[in-house]
């Protein structure tokens, strides 16, 4: 296919993972491509920075990456080539209770089972089902509707993660067993009895015993700093510091791929839209928010389950009831006293992060969309529930409401880390209703935002499955399916 000249095939605008990703594939096609970025660092929710005091490194959004290291297309990356290395900590997860119980996700399905003693059969036959299916079906599950390679085992996958976590968990028996399957579909940003929220807990739970819940040496910041450093050693290009506000601030190119939110994509090119492609982006729902803080610590967090300290993440929410309650209370517009905590703990195991013999913690518990609360007391006292003294500790903090957030990051509208609400009535059809979701009304422009299928999370594949699509559009050429 002969095509005009442009200034360049391919521009992206924005340089969170999906337009790193989108970029690569097409660069890797011999396009030329130009990622244009509005702050003046790459990496959208991959990013670090000294938040609190000199010497302690912070990851501002995402931490803990298991769907970057299990992602269909960006594990198969060269990306240790260009400084990328993932530490894995000696447990992927930890879930403690009041009653001094603690839930272990362990690499091994067979120890994580043991762990759980009534509910061991339960759970060995549950994940072994499902990390057995997972390499067969993740290049699916993780992208946009369509007929599966492997319709059997996506039928499997699919049964089990379709009804609500509430309701599986009742594959177990002990508070234990369904505190952990509770705090890993909390993950979701919606209420837990909704359905479709199994889903995010088994392929959590899936991830760990296939590749783990990796930390990136040096910050999260080090895999947008890997992704950009490949894309650059294929001939592609990174303009910083120009947010694009109007499609006239671009160069020419036969295709633009947006890693926006559907509401900058109005903003941007809502006139070259359909009125029937405007009428479904207004009405795009965006969910809960998130208020976080990171913490300078004077030593590491003294959970009163010892094998805390052993994991790279740490979630606290106690029962299933209770996360059950608070998940649903901040889907109302209320805010917990108790809400469910997703704790990092990254410099227990990276000794990069802080200064010797000091720590750093990355903490956040959702809140109501744009939510200004400050809920830094609250989220406090979450954290001394399981770990008596941990106040004591404190050195310094940085706090960030949602409000904060989107001001920070503008795809996080409303504070709304997943792009979107994830629910049955967004999941495939997200930012609207198409034959394609990446492929908007207008001619050669696409979304690869995480407001596009399969949603939230560092994993690429919003910008791979566009990127996909573009290239057999505007240029003929097809990509040979992961």
């Amino acid at each position: 296919m002969k095509l005009e000249q442009r200034d360049y095939d391919v521009v992206v605008v924005g340089s969170g993972p999906n337009g790193l990703a989108a970029a690569i594939l097409m660069q890797q096609q011999g396009l030329s491509v130009l990622i244009i970025e509005g702050k003046d660092t790459i990496g959208g929710g991959l990013r670090s920075a000294e938040l609190t005091l000199p010497g302690f490194t912070h990851d501002i959004c995402s931490a803990i990456h298991p769907l970057a290291a299990a992602s269909p297309f960006l594990s198969k990356l060269p990306l240790h080539d260009f400084g990328l290395s993932y530490i894995q900590p000696t447990f992927a997860a930890a879930h403690p209770l009041d009653n001094g119980n603690v839930a272990i996700l362990k690499h091994s399905i067979d120890d994580t089972a043991d762990e759980l003693a009534t509910d061991s059969r339960a759970y060995r036959r549950l994940l072994q089902e499902i990390t057995s299916i997972w390499p067969k079906i993740d290049a699916d599950t993780l992208g946009p509707l369509k007929f599966p390679k492997h319709p059997v085992d996506f039928a499997r996958f699919g049964l089990k993660a379709l009804p609500p976590a509430t309701t599986l968990a009742n594959l177990f028996k002990t508070e234990k067993a369904k505190a952990l399957f509770a705090g890993m579909a909390a993950h979701a940003m919606q209420p837990i009895t909704n359905i479709t929220t199994s889903a995010i807990a088994l392929v959590l739970l899936a991830a760990g015993h296939l590749g783990g819940w990796p930390i990136p040496k040096g910050g999260s910041q080090q895999i947008a700093n890997a992704l950009a450093a490949y894309f650059k050693s294929l001939g592609g290009k990174i303009e910083t510091g120009t947010y694009v506000t109007d499609l006239k601030m671009l160069p020419s190119a036969h295709a633009v791929l947006f890693d926006v939110s559907p509401k900058q994509l109005l903003q941007i090119a809502g006139h070259k839209f359909s009125s029937i492609y405007k009428w479904q982006l207004e009405r795009y729902r965006y969910g809960m928010g998130v208020y976080k803080i990171d913490w300078a610590l004077d030593e590491p967090i003294p959970f009163k389950a010892r094998d805390c300290g052993g994991a790279g993440t740490v979630h606290l929410g106690n029962t299933l009831a209770e996360i059950r309650d608070a998940e649903q209370q901040t889907w109302d517009g209320k805010h917990p006293e108790k809400p469910f905590v997703l704790l990092a703990q990254q410099s227990l195991f990276d000794d990069s992060r802080a200064p010797s013999g000091k720590h750093t913690a990355w903490g956040y518990c959702h809140v109501p969309h744009g939510s200004t609360k400050d809920m830094t007391a609250i989220i406090e006292n979450q954290v001394e529930r399981f770990a008596p003294g941990f106040k004591d500790i404190i050195l310094a903090r940085h706090t960030i409401d949602s409000a904060q957030m989107e001001a920070y990051n503008p795809n996080y509208i409303g504070g709304d880390i997943n792009g979107g609400v994830l629910d049955i009535g967004q999941l495939f059809t997200r930012p609207a209703l198409r034959l394609s979701p990446y492929k908007t009304s207008a001619k050669g422009l696409y979304i690869c935002s995480a407001s596009t299928p399969p949603g939230g999370g560092v994993h690429g594949m919003c910008g791979y499955y566009a990127a996909k699509k573009a290239l057999r559009d505007v240029f003929d050429i097809s990509v040979n399916s992961l």
